[in-house]
This record gives structure tokens, C-alpha cells and sequence, in this order.
């Protein structure tokens, strides 16, 4: 049985992993950027000083990937204070995880790190191997070249490293002086040189390499972006089409079909109602299919689902997370969908189409809870920010008295999740104490979140949790070693 201070350690760790999913340090609709990153950096020292195996062990789950980088940092930073077993298995979560961030991402990392003045043996390290299992350096020395440049010089790397590409001979001058060659043998680094003279070479460029050179040859937007196209990643042109829609332009087309998911539905949240109505079957399709690559072997296994979804104007979110709540809830809407068997969508606000969702009004939680219960499902999800106002208090009454009088056997599970942290109270905002609660900040997590929420109700403790997060440490290794190796 866990002691007291097991289950303090817990729930210490579980809010933590709240954090650490829904807070990037922005300002969200309750509080400002400043609140965001003074909470956010308290947990961080805290778990670091109290439960380092722990706060290492978060990196295996679905937490952002700001926080991610935060806790590598600081592992990296204090290294001194880790046992040659901590820095073992440290050093195996890191590399793993770096293996799953932006290579943008790492690379501003390894850049802190450097103006921090961290530069041990396995920081070094760590840097070393990350750059030698990257699949093209010639591609990173093209679009990340300034940021490849000072971490091969913190690592103390020679571009001619045993398992760098391409060698010395062709890495080396392109990094720190790119144009005293007159040629290179690497195809890219060669077709990098030629776009400074020749404007056909540039579309042979990653985008934002060949947007520089697009500037300086003086080439129309619109003729680069058309014949750029084609080497554009999806990302790059969702971005490109949402900023061309704000200005009224539609020169620019992207294949939603493959989206994430909650990115597709940030897009679509992005869209005037006029729009979404005229590209109605478009956008659906879309939102379907990428629910659907989400779900995969649990669709439709999750039997009769009912959800309460928050599209009250505090999903509206901030300036930085323009309607990022209202998507998340948006795209639980599809994936939920796709997971059950027999399902129910309840927006807050009363409407029923939900692709013309848009953030507005109260948050009338209580009300909507108790019809979802009228449908009598199995499974009850509310997505919502916790802040139930219409009345106040309604939301946690309702199932404080269906969980202990109505439904002691627990019929009905009912989780809450939370896409916004609530940096005062350290955790994000819950309804009540007898439902669990658990951050998301991608509906594409929906289902191990939902699997994690378990363990907030109190029932379980310290090694329940612990061997929950070594199970996803393990999964996470052997995936990286499997990638390795190929």
C-alpha cells in the first residue's frame, strides 16, 4: 500500500504532467504570459528538485514539445547532480525524445545550451549522436546552416566526424564559408551555391532557403509560390493558405486530406463561416479522414460516447492561441466520432452543426452534463477549460451527486479533459473532485490521456504511476532503437 508521501509524489508528478501537456508559456484566455512561464518554470525546479527520475520519465509521455525541451535542458544543466545510473537512463530518454522534436526545435536548443555555458561529456555527447542520426546534413546545412554551424562548435564536432555526411572536404566549407568554394560535389550544397547567380536553381531549394533568394532576384510572390509548390512540406503550405486566405488571396492550395488533425481544425476555426459553408463537403472530408488516421486500432471501439464540448468565448483562447481551446474541442469532436460505436456531440453554446462553431457566449457546463447523462452513455468526455459560470458551481454538483448517489458503480465513465492551464492554481482548472481530470493539448492524444486520467481520481498511487510510465519510457526506447537501427 502507498504511504502519504507516495501519494503526495503522485499527485506532485501528475500535475506536472498537466503542465507540461497543455502550458507553452503563452498567454492564455485567464492569464498572461508572464503568470504562463513564473508557474510553468516553479514546477519544472520543483520536480527537478525533488523527483528527478520522475521528471526525466515525463519525457516519454504525450507532453508539448516546449516542455519537452525545458526538461532536457535541465537535465543537461545539472548534470553534476545526477548519479552515473541517472545519466544513464537520462541519457537514453533524451536522445529518444530528440528523435521526435523539429529539428528547428533542437536546434535552438543546442543554441541555449551553448549560451548557457553547458558543455559537458554528455551534453557533448548527446549533441554528437543527434547530429550523426540526422538522415541528410547537407538538407540541414542548407535550411539550418547557422544553427548546425554553432552546435558542431559547442560539441567540439570536426565536420569530418566518422558518422557525419557529407565529408569534411564538402561540410566543412559550406557551414563556416559557403562561398570560397567554386564548386561542391554534394548536389544540394551545389544547387545552394548556384541560386546566388541563377534563379532556376533556387526551386530546386527547400522553401525557406529559396524564399531568401526569391527576394533577391527580385521574383514575383506569386510566380515563387507556384513554382515552388511542389517542394513545400504540408505544413508549410497550410501556413502559407491560412495567411493567404487572411488577405483575401487564393494563391496558394493545400492537400488538408493528410492535416493533423487539430492543425486541420485550427484551419478551419480560421475560416469565415461563409467559407466553411461553401467548402462544406471539402472541409468535412478532411476532419473525417483525419479523425480517422487517428484513431486507427481503436475506431470504433469505445461503444456509446457522449461528448460536452466548450465553444463558450473563452475558447476563444488568447492573441498568441488564437481559438486553440475551441479547436482542440473541434477536433475531439471528429476523433470521438471515429472512436465510437454510437456517439453524441453537445456544444455548450446549443448548436448542433458543428464545423460553423465559433466561440461565443457562457459556459452553461452543468446544463449540458446533465443532458449528456440523459443519453445514458458508457462513456462521457467533456473538453472544456473548467471555468463553468451559467450558473456557477452547476457542473460539479451534477456529477458530485450522479458519481455518489446515481452511478456509485460507475456504469458511466466520465473523464474531463482540460486544453488550458490554469497557471495560478499550478494545474489545470478541474470540475470537480470526484471526475478525473487530464491536459490535452492535441486531440490526437485523446486516447492515452484518457488512459493517464485514471490516475488522478486518488485510487492509485506511486507504483501504479511509476509502472505506467516505465511501460511508455520502454515503448518509447524501442521505437527510437528500431528507427536506429533501419
Amino acid at each position: 500500500m502507498d504511504s502519504y508521501g507516495d501519494l503526495i509524489a503522485a499527485d506532485d508528478v501528475l500535475l506536472f504532467v498537466n503542465a507540461a501537456i497543455t502550458s507553452t508559456g503563452q498567454r492564455e484566455f485567464h492569464s498572461d504570459a508572464g503568470e504562463q512561464r513564473l508557474s510553468l518554470d516553479f514546477l519544472h525546479a520543483y520536480m527537478l528538485g525533488n523527483y528527478r527520475d520522475l521528471y526525466a520519465g515525463v519525457l516519454a509521455l504525450d507532453i508539448n514539445d516546449y516542455n519537452a525541451v525545458l526538461i532536457v535542458r535541465r537535465l543537461l544543466e545539472t548534470t553534476n547532480e545526477a548519479t552515473a545510473g541517472q545519466r544513464r537512463s537520462e541519457g537514453r530518454l533524451i536522445a529518444a525524445r530528440l528523435a521526435m522534436l523539429p529539428p528547428q526545435r533542437v536546434y535552438r536548443l543546442f543554441d541555449a545550451l551553448r549560451r548557457a555555458r553547458v558543455n559537458n561529456r554528455r551534453t557533448r555527447a548527446i549533441m554528437r549522436d543527434w547530429l550523426s542520426a540526422r538522415p541528410d546534413l547537407a538538407f540541414d546545412a542548407v535550411k539550418y546552416r547557422s544553427g548546425l554551424k554553432r552546435a558542431l562548435r559547442h560539441a567540439h564536432l570536426a565536420p569530418g566526424h566518422a558518422h557525419l555526411a557529407p565529408s569534411a572536404e564538402e561540410l566543412g566549407p559550406f557551414v563556416f564559408a559557403p562561398l570560397t568554394r567554386k564548386r561542391y560535389a554534394t548536389p544540394l550544397l551545389e544547387t545552394w551555391r548556384r541560386a546566388h547567380y541563377e534563379k532556376a536553381a533556387l526551386y530546386e531549394l527547400p522553401f525557406t532557403a529559396a524564399e531568401g533568394f526569391a527576394a533577391k532576384h527580385g521574383i514575383p510572390r506569386d510566380v515563387f509560390l507556384q513554382r515552388i509548390a511542389p517542394r513545400m512540406t504540408r505544413l508549410e503550405t497550410l501556413r502559407l493558405q491560412e495567411s493567404a486566405h487572411q488577405r483575401g488571396a487564393t494563391d496558394v492550395q493545400a492537400d488538408l486530406t493528410r492535416m493533423p488533425l487539430t492543425r486541420l481544425a485550427a484551419y478551419v476555426l480560421s475560416l469565415p463561416v461563409e467559407d466553411r459553408l461553401r467548402r462544406r463537403h471539402e472541409l468535412t472530408h478532411a476532419l473525417e479522414s483525419a479523425a480517422g488516421r487517428a484513431a486507427g486500432s481503436h475506431r470504433a471501439s469505445w461503444g456509446k460516447v457522449t461528448a460536452v464540448l466548450d465553444d463558450s468565448f473563452s475558447a476563444f483562447g488568447s492573441a498568441h492561441k488564437r481559438r486553440r481551446p475551441l479547436a482542440v474541442a473541434l477536433a475531439c469532436h471528429y476523433l470521438l466520432a471515429a472512436l465510437a460505436g454510437d456517439y453524441t456531440g453537445l456544444w455548450t453554446s446549443g448548436r448542433t452543426d458543428a464545423l460553423l462553431t465559433y466561440p461565443y457566449g457562457p459556459t452553461p457546463l452543468g446544463r449540458r452534463i446533465l443532458d449528456a447523462l440523459d443519453t445514458t452513455p458508457s462513456r462521457l468526455v467533456i473538453v472544456s477549460d473548467g471555468w463553468d459560470n451559467a450558473p456557477p458551481g452547476l457542473a460539479a454538483e451534477v456529477l458530485r451527486i450522479w458519481r455518489t448517489r446515481l452511478d456509485p458503480e460507475r456504469r458511466t465513465s466520465i473523464v474531463h479533459v482540460n486544453p488550458v492551464y490554469d497557471a495560478a492554481d499550478f494545474d489545470v482548472r478541474r470540475l470537480t473532485a470526484t471526475v478525473p481530470t487530464a491536459g490535452i493539448r492535441d486531440a490526437e492524444d485523446l486516447p492515452p490521456l484518457v488512459e493517464l486520467a485514471q490516475f488522478t481520481e486518488g485510487r492509485t498511487g506511486l507504483a501504479e504511476l511509476s509502472t505506467y510510465m516505465d511501460t511508455r519510457a520502454a515503448r518509447m526506447l524501442s521505437g527510437h532503437n528500431h528507427e536506429q537501427a533501419r
